[in-house]
């Protein structure tokens, strides 16, 4: 690609509240690193991490930035010891790996293309939209690592605060259908009961009809999302 390609992105050029962020132009990357995709962003999603970043400089990063880690999109470029995936292809992850925040990009996913190690992606569920797979990346990790730092085993019963939100549902799931739990029990407001019921809950909790000191029952692992 020719270095003076330019795409559209959402751009911070200093930080601060969300009025910060503008809709402006910066270059396409050009330069890819062996073991990188380069994604044209087809669905992007934000986190609250992409509003820490932006408003107290969490992760600092030179300026100006572009927010954004979750993706999902279509491979148009790879670099030369790229062996997982081909141009073409269906891609979504999250592309910034915080466990080395040294590493971490100033340009995110809310542009119109990506560049993004092959590790920290994987092909699309072809039953998922581009906006689906784009919504799971980061609130699945977070879901993820709570089991693993619990050392939950299959079996035990979980206690879910807060079901009914992006990292809860997805905990609900998780334990049920990958994780094995004997007993999921969630809480959420009374609207979202029959919604948290579907995703595979054995009980829900109103918590704004009871107190989750007055609940007798004991369990595993208390999953607190709040």
């Amino acid at each position: 690609r020719k270095k003076s390609e330019m795409q559209k992105a959402w751009v911070y050029e200093e930080y601060g509240p969300k009025e910060v962020l503008k809709l402006g132009k910066i270059p396409i990357p050009t330069t890819l690193e062996d073991d990188q995709l380069l994604v044209q962003v087809r669905a992007a999603a934000l986190n609250p991490i992409d509003s820490k970043r932006s408003q107290l400089a969490i992760f600092t990063s030179s300026l100006p930035a572009v927010p954004g880690c979750d993706m999902a999109g279509v491979v148009v470029g790879k670099g030369s010891r790229v062996t997982k995936f081909e141009v073409g292809d269906q891609v979504y992850g999250n592309i910034q790996n915080f466990n080395e925040p040294e590493k971490l990009k100033k340009l995110g996913t809310l542009a119109e293309y990506v560049a993004v190690e092959e590790q920290l992606v994987a092909l699309k569920p072809s039953q998922l939209s581009f906006e689906e797979a784009a919504s799971l990346p980061l609130a699945l990790q977070t879901a993820i690592e709570g089991f693993k730092n619990a050392k939950f085993k299959e079996g035990d019963s979980v206690f879910v605060v807060g079901g009914a939100g992006g990292v809860g549902t997805l905990v609900v799931q998780l334990a049920k259908q990958y994780f094995g739990a004997s007993k999921v029990v969630a809480t959420c407001s009374t609207s979202k009961v029959e919604f948290v019921k579907s995703l595979g809950a054995d009980m829900v909790v109103d918590y704004t009809t009871t107190k989750y000191q007055d609940i007798e029952e004991k369990f595993d692992f208390v999953y607190d999302t709040i």
